[in-house]
């Protein structure tokens, strides 16, 4: 299909321009316009996948915006499998924010009149294609401000959802959200500028033209230090915690995607094409991922409320594939780069289910829980499912991505010595902290005695617009985990061919 490409980044704009033009007349109608909207373009990106699957590149290339930047779309083996579970995230969770954003209008809103919840109700639905489109336009663009341009339609969407859809606290963690997210990405701009300094493009497939240059070694250091502070690997975590437990829930997926898809963006522009130059930075990389994952871990460990519990895991969760990614092997940055696409899934699971037990029970604090398994075995059971997906438990894609990564890791750490044998060993070991404040905060939440302040609440599982998406995530990691050559043969098609 011609430009097909195009096509998957401007639909979710067409259903955010539908959403708007319906937003009086359509009403709580709208979350299904950009639901489908979606819908359709997971299915192209679907069609494109059996394409890329059979070994064809899919490449377009529209127009020069200015000198030397032009505006190219590329679906390979490494952007073509995080675009099809990115999307299959930002579909599930629009068709979950349909209640989920409903019962938050009518909580923070419910003195106003009909008419302006309604109001609400679509502006939500306006925004939220935006996020998919930044995430398309980041993993598809060929060029480096193109990629630029996409990560702040990522921050502005996020600063709006968050300012325009809830209450002063949240209007605050905004503005820190956007602080964060414009330096990270005025960083990236100008490690890009030096890379046309020396190279002439701005093209991702010409930034090999840099490797052994006097600049290089700042380029890199510089898209590091912009990429980690999206990645939240200390010191740049600090913003985390707080924006990631405020924002409306329904979008916590989304958020958990857009820190991890630096991941994507740093094997694309360093690893691949300055593999040498950017050994350097391995090992201090490994120790920082190690530092973040048993920090972050501890710090989880100490929540009592279930979404700043939910928020921290991510912190201590991200940096499993930076630590892949620091070990530099093709195995390591490929489990890397699997762990990345495991995790965001998982953490759409956990977070969600955490929605649905606020949005059921109108309570954050976990010690006033307990027992919630009786009158919801459903959320439960999605809870304890993503519990095993960030835990790394069999079948789900988390555990086949970490034994991949651990062996590249592993791999690195014999070569490179006693230090590297500690890093490799302390990350394995990190996986138990995981397992604690998971499977803890189950414990917690579902199990034991109900708490008598619930025994009279009319307490049940959400409509199915709640669950079953969450269900079909679940369901995709299990299936990845079961097959992961699908994603591992298209990995390594780009990864370990440069």
């Amino acid at each position: 299909m011609p430009g097909v490409l195009l096509q998957i980044l401007l639909t979710p704009l067409v259903g955010a321009a539908l959403t708007f033009l319906f937003r009086r007349r359509g009403g709580h109608l709208v979350g299904w316009i950009a639901s489908a909207a979606l819908l359709y373009t997971t299915a192209l990106v679907v069609m494109v996948g059996l394409d890329v699957a059979g070994g064809a590149v899919v490449a377009e290339d529209y127009l020069v915006i200015a000198p030397d930047i032009r505006f190219g779309l590329l679906a390979d083996g490494l952007s073509l499998p995080t675009l099809a579970v990115v999307l299959l995230l930002c579909t599930a969770l629009t068709i979950y924010s349909i209640r989920y954003v409903e019962h938050r209008v009518e909580v923070l809103y419910g003195d106003l009149s009909r008419e302006q919840q309604t109001g609400y109700y679509a502006r939500f639905f306006c925004l939220v294609p935006l996020f998919p489109a930044g995430f398309i336009g980041t993993i598809l663009s060929t060029n480096l401000v193109s990629v630029y341009f996409f990560m702040e339609v990522l921050t502005l969407t996020l600063f709006f959802l968050m300012a325009f859809f809830g209450y002063r606290e949240r209007v605050r963690v905004a503005f820190i959200s956007l602080s964060w997210g414009i330096i990270g990405a005025l960083l990236f701009l100008v490690a890009a500028l030096i890379v046309y300094s020396q190279t002439g493009s701005l093209e991702i497939s010409d930034i090999g033209a840099m490797a052994g240059t006097p600049l290089v070694t700042l380029t890199i250091g510089l898209f590091l230090i912009s990429l980690m502070m999206k990645l939240a690997v200390l010191p740049f975590h600090v913003w985390m915690p707080s924006v990631h437990a405020e924002h409306p829930t329904c979008i916590a997926g989304l958020l958990a995607v857009y820190a991890n898809l630096a991941v994507y963006i740093l094997i694309r522009v360093t690893v691949i094409p300055l593999t040498e130059d950017f050994a350097a930075f391995g090992t201090p990389l490994m120790l920082a991922a190690l530092v973040t994952m048993v920090y972050g871990s501890l710090l989880t460990l100490a929540q009592t409320d279930i979404k700043r519990l939910a928020a921290c895991s991510t912190i201590s969760q991200i940096a499993y594939s930076v630590l892949g990614l620091g070990a530099l092997t093709a195995t390591g940055v490929e489990g890397g780069m699997f762990f990345f696409l495991s995790h965001v899934m998982g953490k759409t699971v956990f977070f969600s289910t955490a929605g649905i037990v606020v949005y059921t029970t109108g309570v954050r604090d976990m010690r006033e829980m307990g027992g919630l398994a009786r009158k919801m075995p459903i959320t439960a059971g999605l809870w304890v499912a993503g519990c095993m997906m960030l835990s790394g438990f069999p079948p789900f894609s988390s555990f086949t991505a970490e034994w991949i990564m651990f062996t590249g890791i592993f791999e690195r750490g014999v070569a490179s010595g006693p230090l590297g044998v500690a890093i490799a060993v302390g990350g394995l070991l990190a996986i138990l902290l995981t397992v604690a404040y998971t499977f803890g905060a189950a414990r917690q939440i579902f199990f034991g005695p109900l708490n008598p302040a619930f025994e009279d609440k009319p307490l049940k599982d959400p409509k199915w617009t709640m669950t079953v998406p969450l269900m079909v995530v679940a369901t995709v990691s299990l299936v990845m985990g079961l097959y992961p050559r699908v994603i591992m043969d298209l990995l390594h098609s780009v990864i370990a061919a440069n």
